[in-house]
């Protein structure tokens, strides 16, 4: 008895000093970090329900039915079978211990077994997973190709030592007389009648040596968990209780420098701009970093990684985990002069460069369409990380590829990208048979109920230019009244955002805040799923508050109030693409296929991937005017995805997955791929189509 008590303190101990070493060198990092922006710790009822849902729940985890399976059972197994661990510890000390009250009831006997068994599942489930999608069988199509994958196995091999060891010891139990359950315990009654014929000696010795091979293996899974991606196991209730509320999508944080946002009109001397060292990362990066599961949901889901491209947000994470851990002997010593020669070669590696942490290929393949976010079970930012690195290369480096230069200078100089000026703002207008209400500087009269936001695509594009129009009749027809801000609107800065230019994005968006509270605004539509979400969820940082709705939204209420009337058919098989700026980051997924539904003479046929699964157009992140020179184009793959569901008419809710598509759908003609009738247009042409008379529409396509 006090040599298993010796033992079992012992190597309690040793574990203990192991795993509280890298525990607090962990800690130190983090308390290295910058401060978080205000607010993050703030909303305790959202944090709580996203626990009770993410944590407990596995809510995100379940979206994939069998590994999400596996998981819950794992996860509650471990929950569960912490009670075994109280009973082991206590065994030590007293051989029949069990837990005050509860402690002899068969359910519990039962319950502990119950789970005992589903850990054992999980893991040959998990098993099975991996060897299925083994990156040696699927390459870059594996979620798990650049994963460490030795390390996964390695867990899934002590989670499995963990189970039978317990089963061992607690069937030995049994037949020593020493289980505090009389019956219940099923697993552990089998394994006592498989061990049984040994002898009273033999389970006596097995009750011991199994109980101390339990612990040691318990103890030595708390070593290993704490020095591998396991980790996630302890940091990622900490990481979603810190999470950005709702969601880290929508809107992208200001610059924040020492927990406080930049002013760009006036900075500090100290202030930092973005991240240009591991050191710059908020502890809520860092605890980003370490709670990565490597589990490659974002990696599956990336438009990037999916046509070739090196960004990987799996990899990205885990490159810079990895590197915040060899550097941080240097970054931690007071002394760094005494610092290992690695450690301090490490902390003097770039964080982005071509010989950096992070290759600029793929800092810059981002689209920022946020299906990483989105699928993240465990919360993680990529977003704003990627972000944030492009924030310090644009301003501070000024590095970025060539071609976002006559971007920026076009959003400088003119207003919009495509550098036409405020002149032209209201081109789009020729054409329609009304007149359009124009501000010119006054407040928005009394009668007005929305102030329509064109956008420079709506303003610039051809293809948006229509959108324009038919979303203008549209309103007209309905009786809405409308006005638009005609030479008074500029560019919201999403692209300017998006690619790291802060300062730009704050001018033009305190220009247009400016411009909006003085002519006294305060309700808006537009057509942009970009512009929608930038007035929606970004001018408020900047004092702009209003109630935005999308196109799709506003005609969706008039379609339903039976202010506007489809009656004529269509007669067209639609598919529609979720915008990821529309969908995934605002969750704006019904009033599209609403006004899709109520067509006459339509049938709706869904992509495979669609709403917050939805691949994206290729055109966020400001990539809409950079070059896709790796791999294949995102907004083929998207077309041949959309092409598939046999559709004549491709809709979409958003200029730039208009545009993107559009030329996808003529390439795949050209190519003699599909069919001559296949067009691609926004939501609002195809219900101005089915609202018009027959003989209007005649007209028009005269």
């Amino acid at each position: 008895m006090v040599l298993r008590i010796v033992l079992g303190l012992l190597m309690t101990a040793v574990a203990f000093a192991v795993a509280g070493r890298r525990l607090a060198m962990l800690y130190r990092i983090g308390r290295a970090a910058q401060p978080v922006e205000p607010g993050r710790t703030r909303g305790v009822p959202a944090r709580l329900r996203a626990e009770l849902t993410e944590v407990l729940g596995q809510r995100k985890l379940l979206t994939w039915t069998v590994p999400g399976v596996a998981h819950v059972l794992a996860f509650w197994g471990f929950l569960v079978l912490a009670l075994t661990i109280v009973e082991g510890y206590g065994a030590l000390f007293q051989r029949d211990f069990h837990l005050p009250l509860i402690g002899t009831q068969p359910w519990l006997g039962f319950l502990e077994d119950l789970f005992t068994v589903a850990t054992l599942v999980s893991v040959l489930v998990f098993a099975a997973i991996r060897v299925r999608h083994s990156p040696a069988r699927e390459g870059r199509r594996s979620r798990f190709f650049g994963s460490h994958l030795d390390a996964a196995w390695l867990v899934l091999f002590m989670i499995f030592n963990v189970v039978w060891s317990l089963l061992l010891y607690r069937g030995a139990q049994i037949n020593t007389g020493n289980f505090p359950y009389a019956s219940g315990a099923f697993a552990s009654e089998a394994v006592a009648r498989l061990i049984h014929p040994l002898g009273a000696g033999a389970n006596d010795v097995i009750e011991t040596a199994g109980l101390l091979l339990a612990i040691g293996i318990i103890l030595l899974f708390l070593v290993l968990v704490v020095h591998s991606k396991h980790l996630h196991i302890f940091t990622a209730v900490a990481n979603v209780g810190f999470g950005r509320r709702p969601r880290a999508l929508g809107a992208l944080l200001p610059v924040y420098s020492g927990g406080k946002p930049v002013d760009f009109e006036d900075p500090g001397e100290d202030d930092r701009i973005g991240r240009s060292s591991i050191e710059d990362f908020t502890w809520k990066g860092m605890l980003d970093f370490a709670t990565c599961t490597e589990c490659g949901r974002c990696q599956s889901q990336c438009p990037a990684w999916n046509t070739g491209k090196p960004l990987s947000p799996k990899t990205l994470i885990m490159g810079l985990r990895d590197h915040a851990l060899a550097a941080a002997p240097y970054l931690l010593a007071e002394d760094k002069s005494k610092v290992d020669a690695l450690a301090a070669a490490a902390a003097q590696t770039p964080l982005v460069g071509t010989e950096g942490v992070v290759h600029p290929d793929v800092l810059w393949s981002c689209t920022t369409c946020g299906a990483c976010v989105e699928q993240c079970p465990v919360d993680i930012e990529h977003i704003d990380h990627i972000v944030d690195m492009r924030r310090y290369q644009v301003l501070m480096e000024s590095e970025f590829p060539p071609e976002a230069g006559v971007l920026l200078r076009n959003l400088e100089h003119a207003g919009d990208p495509w550098g036409r000026g405020a002149g032209a703002r209201t081109e789009w207008t020729d054409g329609l048979d009304f007149p359009v209400r124009t501000l010119d500087g006054e407040r928005i009269p009394d009668d007005v109920e929305y102030l329509f936001w064109v956008g420079c695509a709506g303003a610039f594009d051809d293809r948006a230019q229509r959108t324009s129009r038919a979303v203008a009749e549209l309103l007209h027809t309905a009786g809405v009244e409308f006005a638009v801000l005609g030479s008074g609107e500029t560019c919201t800065g999403d692209p300017a955002r998006r690619i790291g230019n802060e300062l730009l994005f704050q001018q033009l968006a305190a220009q247009n805040v400016q411009t909006l509270n003085g002519a006294g605004v305060r309700r808006i539509v537009a057509t942009c799923a970009h512009c929608f979400n930038t007035l929606a969820n970004e001018y408020p940082q900047l004092g702009g508050h209003y109630e935005v709705l999308h196109h799709t939204q506003l005609l969706s209420r008039l379609v339903a109030d039976g202010r506007l009337v489809p009656v004529t058919p269509v007669g067209a098989t639609i598919t529609y693409h979720d915008p990821c700026y529309l969908g995934r980051h605002n969750r704006v997924f019904t009033p599209p296929r609403e006004i899709l539904g109520t067509l006459p003479g339509t049938r709706l046929a869904e992509p495979q991937r669609t709403r917050e699964t939805s691949f994206c157009c290729g055109a966020g992140g400001a990539r809409m005017w950079l070059d896709e020179t790796i791999g294949t184009r995102i907004n083929e793959t998207r077309t041949d995805e959309l092409l598939a569901a046999e559709p004549d008419v491709v809709a979409a809710a958003c200029p730039y997955c208009v545009d993107m598509l559009a030329d996808g759908v003529a390439l795949r003609q050209q190519q003699g791929r599909t069919g001559a009738h296949v067009t691609v247009t926004d939501v609002a042409e195809v219900l101005l189509r089915s609202v018009r008379e027959p003989a209007a529409n005649d007209h028009r396509r005269a």
